[in-house]
């Protein structure tokens, strides 16, 4: 798949049914996400109202058909100093992983975000074994922060989280607006 086959654009409400199929794939056969149970459509619409009300990105990459994928950002903690700093999820449809739709999300979210004046953005990638995952955040400019072993217990067997880190415009070479 090119480029030129599929758009990304913000969020909307119609994109919730396929975002939640897209999401339940994941949380069914993969580790990105930790849930062990699917959300279903209304509680995924709530989760996108709250990071659209707090000021936050939410992205959607679709051909003319149907959403390929999707990706946001929420708040790194909720404690105020981490203002600046932003945790990203991408979740991307099954059949079309690995085609491009990944890395122009993530590269349209980081460029938001710089806009926005965040300064850093962090990864978790769920499992040290997810070699795709690190590989992809690693070509994107990520760098390794961090591991926390056998945090999370999920198909029959402990899994560890990657913490990885990108700085966003200045980075912490300065102060950030605002501040």
């Amino acid at each position: 798949m090119s480029a030129t086959e599929f758009s990304i654009r913000p969020f909307a409400a119609a994109d919730i049914a396929a975002i939640t199929e897209i999401y339940a794939h994941h949380v069914r056969h993969g580790a990105s996400s930790w849930e062990l149970t699917p959300p279903d459509a209304a509680e995924m619409q709530r989760r996108a109202d709250a990071l659209l009300a707090a000021g936050y990105p939410y992205l959607v990459a679709r051909d003319a058909a149907r959403v390929l994928g999707y990706a946001y950002v929420g708040a790194y903690r909720p404690r105020p100093a981490y203002r600046y700093t932003v945790e990203h999820s991408i979740y991307i449809a099954d059949d079309v992983r690995r085609g491009g739709v990944g890395r122009l999300l993530m590269t349209a979210l980081i460029a938001v975000c710089t806009e926005r004046g965040y300064r850093q953005m962090v990864a978790i990638i769920g499992d040290s074994k997810n070699a795709q995952s690190i590989e992809f955040h690693e070509k994107l400019g990520f760098r390794h922060a961090g591991k926390i072993e056998n945090i999370g217990y999920k198909f029959e067997r402990w899994m560890d989280q990657v913490l990885m880190q990108l700085p966003l415009g200045d980075g912490a070479t300065s102060k950030p607006r605002g501040a």
